[in-house]
């Protein structure tokens, strides 16, 4: 038998991003600002759920801030806040005040939970702090009564995506005017928050286990427990040993005789049943914000369902119509809120846009066709999320809604894309979002298209629009725990594609955004952990080395 544990098994350390379904509640919660609960993970854990955030640190230091004070230097604080979908500012948190210095690197630090499907906007404030208030503590201060320095905003993805995971902000007024005097600079700068990123891999061998069953042979388990900082025991699996004892039980190549507890103290039985470890390996496992702060990117593309069931664009009950109010029907709302997210992981935010199931420009029906109207060059994209939506409009002006619904070649053209870029940048990791609104017509030769791309660094997220029956969809999610198989019986190698109708977002149940994006850094993981594929950083250290 095989077990692989984690740093956050082992050690106690927190689980980083990676999985699914976990995410704070509350926005409290979201905001929190003390380490996650042993209890509260390992119930999560337990039913194989992981958390979707990972809590991190900002720190903060300023450059050539203005001077307002007249005998001395400014005493600088700065102050965080989130920024809210309906515009308020919800504080963070703040850093402690230092005197006379225009130059700070202030110690304490911000803590928030990073939530990678989400945008996050941040505030950052900088105040003079008058000299009376000195010996009031930060959070009691009451900012009204501070000199303001300048402010700054961005979005945390554009942190954690830096190489450094540092990014320099230009400050300025607060009433929103660009003028020309000069706030000086804020650097931002994001550490996550884990006690250890090792990983212990052990394979188990016992002999001479007892047979308790009288018609069969026993159906032995083995049950590991860690012990967290209160003292007690929370099982993973079971054994008296420390994963220290494991690994000397490896290095001695001998076994551990089991003991069958006994009611009387002293009185336990000792069998001849061993335990041997066959296999004790100790590596260093990589959270999903160790490859992206060091390179790697998320390139996004989009296929748009162009067949009949979406009905005449020009009729306001058509899901593709365009209304001229500027409400988003449900095409417009995927394409923006997925893209919003993950165009900060793109860095040159080129995204390929296709159509499928229309009649394109030459008469013809195709089911992989570029948005805008042009030949070939489907890895060509268009200029941000506006220009998916930019050419999403015109392909509407252009385009026939014909049919059947085919998945099989968008699916093929991803993964070309995909399947080439492993020949001169491993640091690519692809993004397929289809939306579309009615049944497959090639749901095997779908199936057969997604286990051959589940060997490439390719991910694919499917929207559904309209009131079609979706059961189909569910099946390719493979959330049942049975992974698809192709038609020569051929399984994926792992599970690359999620699911969502947006008739469930619509009546309020999910976040399209987040029911969309739970699974993708897991995803993620698991290709660049199968494949031994190390963050840039290290895979440079590993060679100069």
């Amino acid at each position: 038998m095989g077990l692989c544990l984690s740093g956050s098994d082992v050690r106690g350390g927190k689980q980083a991003i990676g999985g699914a379904h976990l995410r704070p509640t509350s926005t409290a919660d979201q905001n929190n600002v003390s380490g996650q609960n042993d209890a509260v993970d390992f119930f999560f854990k337990s039913r194989g759920l992981h958390a979707l955030f990972t809590q991190i640190e900002l720190s903060l230091s300023a450059s050539k801030l203005r001077d307002l004070d007249i005998a001395s230097k400014s005493d600088p604080m700065a102050v965080v806040y989130a920024k809210k979908r309906d515009g308020r500012l919800e504080e963070i948190g703040r850093t402690e005040v230092i005197m006379n210095n225009l130059n700070p690197a202030w110690i304490g630090k911000i803590s928030i939970a990073f939530q990678f499907e989400i945008v996050q906007p941040l505030l950052f404030r900088v105040y003079d702090v008058d000299t009376k208030y000195h010996n009031i503590p930060v959070k009691m201060l009451k900012l009204e009564d501070q000199d303001f320095l300048g402010e700054a905003s961005c979005v945390l993805s554009e942190i954690v995506t830096k190489q450094n995971r540092t990014l320099t902000l230009k400050l300025h007024n607060n009433y929103g005017l660009r003028v020309s005097r000069n706030f000086g600079t804020l650097s931002v700068h994001a550490e996550e928050t884990v006690a250890s990123k090792s990983a212990v891999e052990i394979a188990f061998r016992c002999s001479h286990l007892q047979n308790v069953d009288l018609f069969s042979k026993s159906d032995p388990f083995l049950r590991i427990s860690r012990i967290v900082e209160s003292g007690n025991s929370v099982p993973i699996y079971k054994t008296e040993k420390s994963v220290g004892d494991l690994e000397k039980l490896h290095q001695e190549r001998t076994g551990a005789t089991f003991m069958l507890p006994s009611t009387q103290r002293g009185h336990d039985k000792v069998l001849k049943s061993q335990l041997f470890v066959e296999k004790f390996v100790e590596k260093e496992q990589y959270s999903f914000l160790d490859y992206i702060s060091s390179g790697f990117e998320l390139n996004f593309m989009v296929a748009v369902d162009f067949t009949a069931s979406n009905g005449n664009p020009r009729n306001p009950n058509s899901l593709h119509y365009i209304d001229p109010s500027g409400r988003l029907n449900s095409y417009q709302q995927a394409i923006t809120e997925i893209g919003e997210v993950i165009q900060f992981y793109d860095s040159d935010r080129r995204f390929p846009a296709w159509g499928f199931g229309g009649k394109t420009f030459d008469g013809t029906v195709s089911h992989c066709f570029n948005l805008n109207g042009r030949a070939g060059g489907f890895e060509v994209g268009v200029d941000g999320v506006e220009g998916i939506m930019a050419a999403y409009a015109s392909a509407l002006n252009n385009v026939a809604l014909a049919g059947p619904t085919l998945f099989g070649q968008v699916i093929n053209t991803a993964a070309r894309i995909a399947g080439q870029s492993l020949s001169y940048d491993r640091s690519k990791y692809f993004v397929l979002l289809i939306i579309t609104d009615g049944v497959l017509t090639d749901l095997q030769e779908t199936k057969d298209a997604l286990v051959r791309a589940s060997d490439l660094p390719l991910s694919i997220l499917i929207v559904g629009v309209g009131g079609a029956d979706f059961t189909q969809m569910e099946i390719l999610d493979a959330d049942n725990g049975r992974r698809l198989e192709s038609s020569t019986d051929r399984v994926a190698t792992r599970d690359i594609v999620q699911f969502v109708p947006m008739r469930e977002v619509h009546s309020g149940q999910i976040s399209v955004v987040q029911a969309l994006l739970e699974e993708l850094p897991g995803q993620f993981l698991t290709y660049m952990r199968c494949r031994d594929i190390k963050p840039l950083n290290v895979q440079m250290a590993q060679t100069c080395a």
